[in-house]
């Protein structure tokens, strides 16, 4: 029997999992989850919200944070990366292997990501030779629970004549995955910011022989980094892959900085 499987965490229901899952995607946008946020993100009632808080914190998973909501603890950080990274190799598997589009992935991981084994996830990352991202750009946590949390900037953040390259975006709206993959944006794409309409108005933008005009909402909703940024990384983590963190950190702005923490198992 593997270290790992020895090791193997105690299974979680379904609900738990969700909750975690969604209290980290909060807390690492908010610094904390509220109990409306909770609700929202799940379609559920505040009612619900509170039991279950009350449940995982006394199980230990949650800690309360006064007047902003809840924190997870270690033991529930390290069960919601468990659960992401399912999800995130599952999408990317269901892209590579099965020919899946980016927008049809997400549901099918949400219904698989609570019945895959660790060590099929585990069996799946080698044979796709254990990426980093999924298919929309967001960070695969490895098995030990490292996870790059970068914060970047949006696509609406550019400046008129400024270029950058698409790092992430989204995988919960079909519509806007397909809306994206028509005018070439997608993670990896360079993109070039031609021109603001004032008053909120549209922006062009140029990605490769087009110029396509997107709104402002949706511009939001668009991850990227500067040019610099992407080959300083990617030479970091050429040059030294378990330092490539730290040689990033010192060469990318500070809205750029990573983030990368790691679970204790």
């Amino acid at each position: 029997m593997s270290e790992r499987a020895a090791s193997a965490p105690p299974l979680l229901t379904e609900p738990v999992e969700d909750y975690l899952k969604a209290i980290y995607e909060l807390e690492t946008r908010f610094g904390a989850a509220a109990t409306s946020d909770v609700a929202n993100a799940l379609d559920v009632a505040p009612a619900s919200v509170t039991g279950m808080i009350r449940r995982l914190a006394t199980q230990g998973f949650l800690d309360h944070v006064p007047y902003r909501g809840v924190q997870l603890t270690q033991a529930g950080r390290q069960a919601a990366l468990r659960t992401i990274r399912r999800h995130r190799i599952l999408e990317t598997y269901l892209t590579r292997v099965l020919g899946y589009p980016w927008d049809r992935v997400h549901d099918e991981a949400e219904r698989l990501e609570h019945a895959a084994s660790d060590h099929l996830i585990d069996r799946m990352a080698a044979a796709l030779g254990n990426p980093t991202e999924d298919p929309h750009g967001a960070p695969i946590p490895t098995a030990d629970g490292v996870v790059d949390e970068r914060v970047h900037r949006t696509l609406a953040d550019l400046a008129v004549g400024e270029s950058a390259r698409m790092v992430r975006v989204s995988d919960k709206d079909p519509s806007l995955l397909r809306y994206l993959a028509e005018i070439a944006l997608q993670p990896g794409a360079e993109i070039t910011l031609v021109d603001r309409a004032p008053f909120d108005g549209p922006i062009t933008l140029r990605v490769g022989a087009q110029e396509p005009v997107v709104g402002p909402n949706l511009a939001a909703q668009v991850l990227v980094e500067s040019m610099s940024a992407s080959a300083t990384a990617a030479h970091a983590v050429s040059a030294a892959p378990a330092a490539a963190s730290s040689s990033v950190a010192a060469d990318v702005p500070s809205v750029e900085r990573p983030r990368t923490r790691k679970s204790s198992r």
